[in-house]
């Protein structure tokens, strides 16, 4: 089975918690505070691993949740960071973002490892809060969450040489008989469902990987038939070879079927249109062929294509295609571009407001304090403890709220929002 598409849910892990603890230990009465930082959530990565060759595995699993930081300890320890999770895929599977539809990754070098989500930071301990006037806090932070969001995951496969043209006129048959794939093979329109991959082998030093991709029809780049879901297929190709039943078995007319395949790819993308093509004319062993080569010949001169007549069934002209093919892949494969394996980021990080970059607007008799690094930090401590309560009120004073509230003369008792946080106004 060849699964191409694939959605899942990715998340980084959660920080762990800051501990709040104290020392207890003998002659030591009041030892201070010793809780240590919460552990550092674990990341999500991608990582390329050739012996993968489809997202089948993707079929059954759709989350994937990396484990959270471990809480702060006594002592001062800080908690385990939570192990990485890291997710294979194979070469050539493009990752974009769920809502937006925007490609994020191009995973095509092997062992391309790629960090995707961050895991959530830690929270700090009860240690970090002590101050000259603060000798004892009770209190600490929580660990940031980790990032979520759902990817999309296609497959496009990564061959040197891509087979196409309409259904029946003879691609599996090529492939099998030139490599050791064995494709599902049948005189019925459509017989090739999925793409398929066979290694062809001339001697050492002399292979090549070609793909069967399925038949295409009149109005495939509009999708139909199979249409776009394969012709993206193509795109990862170097070469092109196109083959067309030359005793047009099907009825249909061989020099129309070289038109409209032509015309398909161009439509798709013309930079596939341009891209280096062999014309093939099949089953030169049916009489029928005969009155069609030379017309066929011709189109592909006129093209300033090379034309190569064979019999896929008999053999008759397919080994001098394929030796010409195993000399023009390795000046194409010098034309490839060098992708540096991708380690960094691939989401930027959250981009933190500072905590004094806040705005105030009223709102039915009620004044709203607003400010995402503000909001940040408050989420981060445990609003019910009175010491934490007592800290986030010294940040307050700090930061200039209280002037500015001052200021704007905002009268006594009015009450006043600090996202969850609510209190009256006193001056």
């Amino acid at each position: 089975m060849f699964i191409d598409q694939a959605r899942i849910f990715v998340k980084a892990g959660d920080g762990g918690d800051g501990a709040v603890r104290f020392r207890r230990e003998k002659y030591i009465p009041a030892g201070g505070p010793a809780g240590g930082d919460g552990g550092r959530g674990g990341s999500i990565y991608f990582e390329v691993d050739e012996g993968l060759s489809t997202l089948l595995d993707f079929r059954y699993r759709r989350k994937f949740i990396a484990p959270g930081g471990q809480s702060g300890q006594s002592k001062n320890k800080t908690g385990r960071d939570g192990q990485d999770l890291v997710i294979k895929v194979p070469s050539g599977t493009l990752v974009k973002h769920g809502e937006t539809g925007k490609t994020l990754l191009d995973l095509t070098a092997a062992g391309q490892k790629v960090l995707v989500l961050p895991g959530g930071r830690g929270g700090r301990g009860n240690t970090r809060f002590r101050t000259p006037t603060r000798q004892a806090p009770a209190f600490a932070e929580r660990g940031e969450p980790g990032r979520g969001l759902w990817l999309d995951l296609e497959l496009k496969l990564l061959a040197d040489v891509g087979l196409v043209g309409y259904p029946n006129a003879g691609k599996s048959t090529i492939l099998s008989a030139a490599s050791a794939a064995r494709p599902k093979i049948a005189a019925y329109p459509f017989t090739t469902l999925t793409p398929k991959l066979g290694m062809v082998r001339l001697e050492p030093g002399k292979s090549f990987v070609v793909a069967d991709i399925p038949g295409l029809v009149e109005g495939a780049h509009k999708g139909v038939g199979l249409g776009t879901d394969f012709l993206k297929h193509i795109e990862r190709t170097r070469l092109i070879l196109h083959v067309i039943d030359a005793a047009a078995v099907e009825g249909r007319d061989p020099l129309d079927d070289y038109e409209k395949i032509k015309a398909e790819l161009s439509q798709y993308s013309p930079e596939l249109g341009a891209r280096l093509q062999i014309v093939v004319a099949n089953k030169i062993d049916l009489p029928q062929a005969s009155q069609n080569l030379k017309l066929l010949e011709e189109k592909a001169r006129k093209d300033q294509r090379e034309f190569f007549a064979i019999s896929a069934a008999t053999g008759e002209g397919l080994s001098k295609l394929l030796w010409r093919v195993a000399e023009i892949i390795p000046q194409l494969k010098k034309q490839d571009p060098v992708a540096d394996p991708v380690e960094e980021l691939v989401l930027p990080e959250e981009e933190y407001q500072a905590v004094d970059d806040f705005s105030i607007s009223q709102e039915n008799g009620e004044y709203l304090v607003e400010g995402e690094g503000l909001a940040r930090l408050m989420r981060r401590l445990d609003l019910n403890n009175p010491e934490a309560i007592s800290y986030l009120q010294s940040i307050f004073e700090k930061i200039g709220l209280h002037r500015t509230l001052a200021e704007m003369q905002v009268p006594e008792g009015a009450t006043v929002r600090v996202g969850e946080l609510e209190f009256e106004y006193m001056e």
